[in-house]
C-alpha cells in the first residue's frame, strides 16, 4: 500500500491534467522492477539517429536490431523505453502491451556539428497514440541561438499531447556557443534547463548530472551567499531536484557516454540520495553485451530501491 501511496502522491502534482495523461504517468511509474516505488529506469535508444549506427551498435552488434531493444527493457523490467519513430514502428506490433513506449518525436543527425543545433521534428503526437504510446520525448537546447523556435514547439506539442492523454516528457541539454564546454554540464545550468522544461509544461524532466562548475558569475555570488551545497553529486542533485518545482515534477538523468560499471553505480547512488526519481540510460546499457547488460540494470534497479 504504501508504494501505491507514493504514485498517488505524484500525481496528485500534475493536478491540471486529465485522467488520461494521469492514467499513462501511473502506467509509467507502476511498470516493472522499480514499480510504486516513485523511481524510474528507462532505456531510451535514439542514438542511433544522434550518433551513427556505427558509433552507436558497432560494440555490440545485436543493438543493430530494434527488437534486441525492446526485449532488453522487458527482461530487465525497465519503466519505459524510448526512440524515434522507426525503431518503434519496427517492433511495437510484436511487443504490444509488454512495456510503456515513449515516442522521442525530435532528433537531430551528427552530420553536421553546428555551435547551435536545433533538432528536426520526427514524431507526432498521432504517431504515439496509434503505436500506443504513453508519451512523447522532445529534445530542446537551452542557450542555443534556436532555443525559442524549440521552446515553443514543446509547448504546443505539449499542449497536443495532454489534450489526447500523452505525458510529455523533455530532454533539457544546454548547447550552444554562448555555453562553455564545462558550462554544460555546470551546476547553475543544469538546474536553469529543469527549470525552463518544468515552465514549458513537461511533466518528466531529464538532464545531465551536474558537475560543480558554475558557468554565470551571477549565479555564482548567490550561491555563495545563499550557501547552496555544491561539494557531492548529491548535494548538486538535490539543488536540481528542488528547481524542478521543490521536487514536485520528476526529474531524471541521463546516463551519458559509457564508463565502467563503478562510476555507474556510484553516480546512481548520487542521484538516489539527492532525491533524484531515477536514470534513462542508453548507451551504458545496450553497448554491453546483453548478459552484462541485464546484470548492470538489475544493480541500478536495485540500487534506487535502497537494496545496494
Amino acid at each position: 500500500m504504501m508504494m501505491k501511496k507514493r504514485v498517488r502522491e505524484i500525481l496528485s502534482w500534475y493536478g491540471s491534467d486529465n485522467p488520461g495523461t494521469l492514467t499513462n504517468l501511473a502506467r509509467l511509474l507502476n511498470h516493472g522492477k522499480l514499480g510504486g516505488t516513485g523511481k524510474l529506469v528507462i532505456l531510451p535508444v535514439d542514438q542511433g539517429v544522434e550518433h551513427g549506427p556505427g558509433r552507436s551498435f558497432a560494440p555490440n552488434a545485436a543493438a543493430y536490431d530494434p527488437r534486441y531493444h525492446f526485449e532488453l527493457a522487458i527482461e530487465a523490467g525497465l519503466n519505459a523505453y524510448a526512440a524515434p519513430l522507426g525503431f518503434l514502428e519496427a517492433g511495437a506490433r510484436d511487443y504490444a502491451g509488454d512495456l510503456p513506449l515513449i515516442l522521442k518525436v525530435n532528433n537531430r543527425e551528427n552530420l553536421n556539428n553546428e555551435r547551435d543545433p536545433n533538432q528536426a521534428l520526427t514524431g507526432s503526437v498521432e504517431a504515439a497514440l496509434r503505436l500506443g504510446c504513453v508519451a512523447i520525448g522532445f529534445t530542446v537546447y537551452p542557450g542555443s541561438a534556436l532555443r525559442i523556435e524549440m521552446y515553443e514547439k514543446l509547448q504546443a506539442l505539449a499542449e497536443e499531447a495532454k489534450r489526447h492523454g500523452l505525458v510529455v516528457v523533455a530532454w533539457s541539454y544546454p548547447r550552444g556557443a554562448a555555453i562553455s564546454k564545462e558550462g554544460e554540464t555546470g551546476l547553475d545550468v543544469s538546474a536553469y534547463a529543469a527549470q525552463i522544461v518544468a515552465q514549458l509544461g513537461a511533466h518528466i524532466l531529464k538532464v545531465k548530472p551536474p558537475t560543480a562548475f558554475i558557468e554565470q558569475e551571477e549565479a555564482r555570488k548567490v550561491y555563495e551567499k545563499a550557501g547552496v551545497p555544491t561539494a557531492t553529486l548529491a548535494d548538486r542533485i538535490k539543488h536540481v531536484v528542488d528547481s524542478s518545482f521543490a521536487g514536485r515534477r520528476v526529474v531524471i538523468f541521463s546516463g551519458g557516454a559509457a564508463k565502467d560499471e563503478a562510476a555507474i553505480y556510484d553516480e546512481v547512488r548520487g542521484i538516489r540520495d539527492g532525491g533524484g526519481f531515477g536514470s534513462i540510460m542508453g548507451r551504458n546499457a545496450f553497448q554491453r553485451p546483453r548478459e552484462q547488460a541485464l546484470e548492470l540494470l538489475q544493480n541500478v534497479v536495485q540500487i534506487y530501491a535502497g537494496k545496494m
